[in-house]
């Protein structure tokens, strides 16, 4: 027996959700995270971790310190979200929040 879910997804916070359990965020890692990939979208800056995302997110979050989001990247980095690479953080290829919808097949 086959079965095929469809899921919209409406925001980057939703998406993260989806992927939750194989990374394994709390609830306020998840919301770090999406402000942070939706911030580089808007910025288009490469290394996700920069002192301009920081702060623009750190904004959003209403952190009075950008420096405070460096203990979420280094966990993002433990936990496999992020990849450091040349100094430069990306998000893990396997996750792509431009997606507008997951499907997932049970199969039985």
């Amino acid at each position: 027996m086959k079965k095929k879910i469809t899921i919209k997804i409406n925001s980057t916070y939703k998406y993260l959700q989806i992927w939750n359990g194989i990374f394994s965020l709390t609830n306020k890692e998840l919301e770090v995270l999406s402000v942070l990939i939706d911030v580089q979208e808007v910025s288009k800056e490469k290394n996700i971790g920069c002192i301009d995302n920081k702060k623009a997110a750190a904004l959003q979050l209403k952190i009075k310190d950008p420096n405070t989001l460096n203990n979420y990247i280094k966990k993002f980095k433990d936990k496999g979200v992020l990849r450091l690479k040349e100094n430069n953080y990306s998000l893990n290829p396997f996750l792509n929040p431009k997606t507008d919808s997951v499907e997932i097949n049970l199969v039985r």
